[in-house]
């Protein structure tokens, strides 16, 4: 209804802005005033149509007429006013309920009185105005309805109008507009509580279906609903993203041809639901099969999942068991570790020893300080906690973290370059894993990178949306030979390193779904690719 409640006469509960919705309400207003323009026309045609058996204004013939062309003016009126919205709904309202008692009652008395039957009518619009007001109005409509026929019946007497009077009558139509009213109020009420309970359930309705396409927009698994006939009917963003697509195909063979054709073998035989797709892009797809009834048509659901998804489940299951065998291994070795460099240590204080067995326990003192750096290292896989991830603004981050390195290894700031896209690029990952990362990455491009020969670079860029962060060395590269070995735990070509580090940052990178990868770019230098989890596209891990 309309919101511009100022001229309201009398507090009724609709005009306050609440009941029926606004729509439902014009509309109602609408048959009524169709119902008086039917009336009035109806009461000026049968004036003119001359048949004496009509009782149409057969105590006062110019008091009839003048009413019955008034009322059918003043519902044009209305209804221009109703159709350009010129007043408010409840002015509106109260306007023809008024002008229905106020000019019915003329017609009534015009009539012959109250037993001409035309105060009948007067039930109509009390009932309407219950209907469209209700409230306090519906009651004030039934009294004004009540003393309106009484006042006639009042002044017919004191005129000697009739032949008799209707005392009576008018009683029992003053009575009869009061349950009218109080019946139409009840009926407002109700219909008012149905619309409401029929609104909130709506609203319901609607949360749950913003929720439900929130929910499969932002899945990690993929979603394509699809039609017997492989016309793709949707997709949620995580199938367009996994299939490398950034719009919405027409036809599964868009995708892949493979895929096309693996459907077409489920739907022959349904226990071939799982298929292992490799796209363009060599990344590989999990593909599930699953129908997916309606209550008309018969769709069928197709879920991608990333191997990235299965490679993150199993690193933390194989992670959690690494890390009891090797705390159990680490701290039995510790132990005889630690007796063997105590003794070595009170042997090389012993003033009587040669320098050859000097020699030898420093020996002794150099390889017990390289097991306890191995046992560490394996402590550390022993500690490993579970991911927790968030929103990471690697340009800002990664420069606090470069300030920080710089200082802790006491190395000259210029001995990074720092090099980042013009976007800004936000990654999903745990903040301490990355640092863990980074410093592996970072120590062994000081150790073996020449730093000396220039400045390793530290290179931020995008990749099929993706954020990457490279780490490029002036070292010489890993031969091809050694390159299937590198992540490999104790792999080393150092005789001081222990062959962790490298391992213990690809597993943490597939902890938090990243791929960590080396390659020589095209001047032979070593370079260490991280790709991460693009923060920006917002996903529901189950």
């Amino acid at each position: 209804m309309s919101k511009n409640t100022s001229d309201t006469i009398f507090p009724c509960p609709f005009s306050k802005g609440y009941g029926i919705p606004a729509q439902q309400a014009w509309l109602l207003l609408k048959v009524f005033l169709g119902y008086r323009l039917i009336l009035a026309g109806l009461f000026v045609a049968l004036y003119y149509s001359n048949t004496n058996s009509s009782l149409l204004g057969t105590y006062d013939s110019q008091l009839f007429i003048y009413s019955s062309q008034s009322y059918l003016i003043l519902s044009l009126l209305s209804g221009l006013c109703i159709a350009w919205r010129l007043t408010s709904y409840t002015t509106q309202a109260q306007l023809l309920i008024f002008t229905d008692i106020l000019i019915l009652t003329l017609i009534m008395h015009a009539s012959g009185g109250i037993n001409s039957g035309m105060g009948t009518l007067l039930a109509v619009s009390i009932a309407a105005g219950g209907l469209l007001i209700g409230g306090r109005c519906a009651m004030f409509f039934a009294a004004l309805a009540s003393l309106s026929v009484l006042a006639e019946q009042v002044f017919a007497d004191y005129t000697h109008s009739f032949d008799s009077n209707s005392y009576a009558n008018a009683g029992m139509l003053g009575a009869s507009f009061f349950t009218i009213a109080l019946l139409s109020y009840i009926l407002a009420k109700r219909s008012e509580q149905i619309f409401q309970l029929a609104d909130q359930q709506q609203q319901t309705i609607t949360k749950l279906e913003d929720l439900n396409k929130y929910i499969i927009q932002h899945l990690q698994s993929g979603i394509i609903i699809t039609s017997k006939q492989q016309a793709i009917q949707m997709t949620n963003e995580a199938a367009l993203r996994l299939a490398n697509l950034s719009t919405l195909p027409t036809k599964l063979g868009d995708i892949s041809a493979y895929l096309a054709e693996a459907f077409q073998l489920w739907l022959a035989d349904p226990e071939q639901n799982l298929l292992l797709l490799q796209l363009a892009n060599q990344s590989e797809i999990h593909c599930r099969f699953m129908p997916l009834p309606t209550g008309h048509e018969f769709f069928y659901m197709i879920i991608l999942e990333d191997i990235a998804l299965y490679n993150q489940q199993v690193q933390q299951s194989k992670l959690v068991s690494l890390g009891r065998l090797t705390a159990s291994i680490a701290h039995e070795i510790r132990n005889p570790l630690g007796a063997i460099s105590h003794a070595g240590q009170l042997l090389f204080e012993n003033p009587a020893l040669s320098v050859q067995d000097k020699r030898l326990t420093e020996i002794i003192q150099t390889h017990s300080v390289r097991v306890n750096h191995i046992i560490e290292d394996i402590l550390q896989l022993s500690r490993r906690t579970d991911s927790r991830r968030e929103k990471v603004y690697l340009q800002p981050w990664l420069d606090a973290y470069l300030r920080n390195f710089s200082l802790e290894r006491a190395v000259n700031t210029d001995a990074f370059t720092f090099s980042y896209s013009t976007e800004n690029l936000n990654a999903y990952i745990d903040p301490g894993h990355l640092r863990q990362i980074m410093d592996n990455l970072c120590r062994n491009a000081l150790k073996y990178g020449k730093p000396e020969t220039g400045g390793i670079m530290i290179r931020v860029f995008a990749q099929q949306q993706a954020p990457c962060i490279e780490v490029i060395d002036n070292g010489a590269g890993i031969s091809r030979e050694h390159q299937s070995q590198l992540f490999e735990p104790f792999f080393t070509t150092s005789s001081s390193g222990t062959g962790l580090g490298l391992y213990i940052s690809r597993e943490l990178a597939e902890l938090n779904q990243a791929k960590l990868s080396y390659y020589l770019t095209d001047d032979n230098r070593s370079c260490f690719r991280l790709c991460l989890v693009n923060a920006e596209q917002t996903i529901i891990e189950l």
